[in-house]
């Protein structure tokens, strides 16, 4: 059998990083894992090939050579999803659709005109395909509610890859979160269950990728990483050794929970083992809303403490923040810019709120008669409006949000959450890049890295650009300055974050007139239907 795997293309979003990327040199910011873990749990008598879309195009030779196309995506990916499952279908090809999109939508990849729906986890559904295919199956749907034991995921067939594209790796570790957000679809995909894999598993991952060359970061791409804090605390024990040994080839990042900062052994093993950078669902500073959307682990500490406790203890800190809860009072957004320049987070992902499919928000505004069921999409993309009715007006919302991101991205203020940031890691006693500055610079042989030109010339794009053409020409030589002489070893944490900012101040500008354009169509459609409404009423 020979398997064409096929990754969606991505709309340009907060998380694509476009700008950003280009300076680099990279296609993409991760791989598809769902699809090279597919890959290892389907026959390794079966021969593989893969493409994903936001890397490179699909040859001609790659359509003729397959008997079966494979597609995985989510939801935001569902133009391109349904295009590429229309192009197998008019090549005459079997497909086969699964992931988070086809697992919570099946039926719209059904209508589009997929032949198998491997829905849910691959590891008990994925055999359930194999078996029928295998008996001369031409359609079938296979679902399972039973979560599986992640033990016996193999490891991901990363060889697949073009790993020159990505600029970081994807690795799991554990599925499912133990908290009960009404707006997260995790816990509907997952379960509230984490379930991990063991350390020498984790390992094993990390050896192959070390082995295939790979030298820059890991995601860790669980939506919890610290869900399970006891298997949590296993696998780092085990990593910080593995680590150490090999000179800290990856810096590693991941998502937790805001509940990381109670526990200080947690986050300095996180450290030594090379984590630096961790996202946190911080959501909304309003207690009220967190309380209304069911996210009450971060009501239990002063939510400012707890970030800078994170940041203090030498994690950089990037954050999601959502605007539009039930109940909300007005100036949700800016106290959301607030407490982003209070705690100097500097990558703050911010959007309205939408309701997932399937999600316990999706349902209650369904009781509700409040959805509004469109296209979906436009679901996981910033520049869409609500997909709901809010209990405050949609306009002053929607104003709120292009205010608050237009204020988050303002290339001043993002820069000084940034030297502000560093500087506060720096500090930190724990910090772990000292000891990497100090390792890699007593590498010889093989496992030296090259000077990487593209590096090199992101620096001076950055330089050119932050500290000669724009407004912040005086300040970035300012805090550049300080930063060599204080924390000399922060410089390349701060000139990473800066190269971020390509990405927002183009972003920032979309957003705006995307949401203003859907605001003024969504007003001027609710003044004809008010107008209607008064003449029928006289």
């Amino acid at each position: 059998m020979n398997v064409l795997l096929i990754y969606p293309l991505f709309p340009k979003t907060f998380w694509s990083f476009e700008k950003t990327l280009d300076l680099v040199g990279r296609k993409a910011m991760l791989p598809p894992l769902g699809l090279v873990t597919v890959a290892a749990i389907l026959p390794q008598t079966w021969e593989f090939r893969l493409c994903d879309r936001n890397v490179s195009e699909i040859a001609d030779q790659d359509w003729q050579w397959a008997d079966l196309v494979i597609l995985s995506g989510m939801i935001v990916q569902k133009e391109d999803f349904i295009a590429q499952i229309r192009a197998a279908k008019q090549r005459g090809k079997l497909v086969a659709v699964g992931g988070p999109y086809p697992s919570s939508l099946p039926q719209e990849l059904e209508e589009a005109g997929a032949d198998f729906l491997v829905l849910d986890e691959g590891e008990l559904t994925l055999p359930m395909f194999v078996e029928a295919i295998e008996a001369g199956a031409t359609h079938g749907t296979f679902r399972s509610e039973e979560k599986p034991d992640v033990t016996i995921t193999p490891v991901p067939r990363y060889d697949l890859l073009d790993l020159s594209a990505y600029s970081e790796m994807s690795v799991q570790f554990s599925r499912g979160c133990p908290f009960q957000c009404e707006f997260c679809d995790i816990i509907v995909l997952y379960g509230r269950k984490p379930r991990t894999k063991n350390p020498e598993q984790l390992l094993a991952e990390l050896q192959y990728l070390y082995d295939l060359g790979w030298r820059r970061s890991i995601f860790l791409v669980d939506d919890n990483f610290i869900g399970n804090k006891r298997n949590v605390k296993l696998l780092l024990k085990a990593m910080i050794p593995w680590m150490q040994e090999r000179g800290y080839p990856f810096t590693v990042n991941t998502e937790a929970s805001v509940d990381l900062a109670q526990d200080q052994e947690l986050m300095d093993s996180m450290v030594q083992a090379g984590f630096s950078a961790v996202f946190l669902g911080i959501e909304t500073p309003d207690e009220g809303s967190l309380e209304v959307t069911r996210k009450f682990q971060n009501t239990r500490d002063p939510l400012s403490e707890s970030v800078q406790n994170i940041v203090r203890s030498g994690l950089r800190v990037m954050a999601g923040f959502i605007v539009g809860f039930d109940g909300e009072k007005s100036g949700a957004g800016q106290r959301i810019v607030e407490f982003v320049e209070k705690t100097t987070i500097p990558t703050a992902f911010f959007s309205m709120l939408q309701a997932l499919p399937n999600t316990a928000l999706w349902h209650r505004l369904e009781k509700e008669e409040r959805l509004l069921v469109g296209d979906t999409d436009k679901m996981g993309n910033q520049t869409q409006l609500m997909n709901f009715i809010p209990t405050r007006p949609i306009e002053e919302i929607a104003q709120e949000y292009i205010n608050g991101f237009w204020q988050l991205y303002d290339p001043l203020k993002f820069m000084e959450r940034a030297y502000e940031h560093v500087c506060i890691l720096e500090a930190a006693p724990n910090r772990y890049q000292r000891r990497v500055f100090q390792r890699n610079f007593k590498r010889t042989g093989s496992d030296r890295q090259p000077l990487d030109l593209s590096v090199l010339r992101a620096l001076l794009i950055i330089c050119w650009r932050q500290g000669v053409i724009r407004q912040t020409r005086v300040q970035f030589w300012i805090y550049l300055a300080k930063l060599l002489k204080n924390y000399p070893l922060g410089v390349a944490s701060f000139l990473g974050i800066c190269a971020q900012i390509e990405h927002f101040l183009e972003y920032r500008s979309i957003v705006k007139s995307q949401i203003e354009a859907q605001l003024a169509l969504f007003l001027a459609q609710k003044a004809r239907h008010d107008a209607q409404q008064t003449q029928v009423a006289a």
